[in-house]
């Protein structure tokens, strides 16, 4: 069990980050485990080709991430510095780790060390370039392609967990975060095979950071220099690879608001927008557009700006009538 005790001062320094450079490292123990595939099958079967076709060597990027929840050398995934870093910058900031952090890290590894491994452990500046080119070649073919769709169920996750610390404080943010979390006074207790003990925050406050392939684990970073990170799944991952326009609504709603209305209600289970839910059911936009309007009118919807983006979410009352 690893308890992170909050001051006045962490729960004012915790924020919420969206980290291309840790989807990278997640996405890789999908293609090694197989028993994790069968939620990412659409995922997996596309990617598996492009990386053959590409000619991609991730090897020494594999070498270095446990297929079960063994640790991951947390240079691997530094805390992200803004909101929604590019994943250009999270690997320049990955190439330039000091080489004793990375040393450190392959230290506490608890599998055996490959010729790969021993080569990063022995040139750390020369490994790391290695590395970070294959993450950004690996990015291009695996993840880039789907970003779209991953990055807006990701901001849709932000824009929720932001709503809920609106609404109720700390106590509300982590109160459904995962069922490996859990929050008593001001401390947040969170169940970690690898990262354990009492950790004072110290002022430093916590980053909580959305994954789309991080299912069913949750990770824990408190290594300075690094603010202190919490890698959870994000809500609604096991719909993001899914067809939707085969599947059916609730008839009962349906025949109140309309089919097309309670789709579009089901769709907002995470926050997107008009663009995404144009996608997601081969309506037009402008279409989807106005049954948003419709809805919003009724009070089923609200508004909400990220960037240039305008997200939409279920209110309330929208909750209540899909429960």
């Amino acid at each position: 069990m690893l308890e992170l005790v909050f001051s006045a001062a962490d729960v004012a320094n915790t924020r919420i980050a969206v980290s291309p450079l840790w989807e990278i490292v997640a996405s890789i123990r999908v293609l090694k485990n197989k028993s994790r595939a069968a939620l990412y099958l659409p995922w997996v079967s596309d990617v598996r080709d492009r990386i053959a076709q590409a000619n991609v060597d991730v090897s020494l990027l594999s070498e270095l991430i446990p297929i079960s929840r063994g640790y991951i050398p947390d240079f691997l995934s530094p805390s992200p510095d803004k909101p929604l870093p590019n994943v250009e910058a999270e690997l320049a900031c990955l190439r330039e780790t000091p080489a004793e952090h990375v040393r450190a890290d392959l230290e506490r590894m608890e599998t055996p060390r490959t010729r790969g491994i021993e080569d990063l452990y022995r040139d750390p500046e020369t490994g790391l370039d290695r590395l970070t080119s294959a993450m950004l070649a690996y990015w291009h073919v695996a993840i880039a392609p789907h970003w779209d769709r991953i990055l807006h169920l990701l901001d849709g996750e932000v824009l929720y967990r932001s709503r809920r610390l609106a609404e109720g404080g700390a106590q509300r943010l982590f109160a459904d975060l995962n069922p490996n979390v859990r929050w008593s006074e001001d401390t947040l207790y969170v169940t970690s095979k690898c990262n354990q003990g009492t950790h004072q925050l110290d002022g430093r406050g916590l980053v909580l950071t959305p994954s789309v392939f991080i299912w069913p684990d949750i990770f824990t970073c408190t290594v300075a220099p690094w603010q202190p990170t919490v890698l959870y799944p994000a809500r609604g991952l096991f719909t993001l690879w899914e067809d939707r326009s085969r599947r059916k609504t609730a008839d009962g709603l349906a025949r109140v608001l309309g089919r097309t209305r309670t789709e579009l209600l089901a769709e907002l289970e995470t926050p997107k927008s008009t663009t995404e839910l144009a996608k997601r059911t081969r309506l037009t936009a402008g279409g989807v557009s106005q049954h948003l309007a419709a809805l919003q009118a009724a009070g089923f919807v609200d508004a909400h700006r990220r960037g240039r983006a305008v997200l939409y979410a279920r209110t309330a009352i929208a909750e209540a009538l899909m429960d």
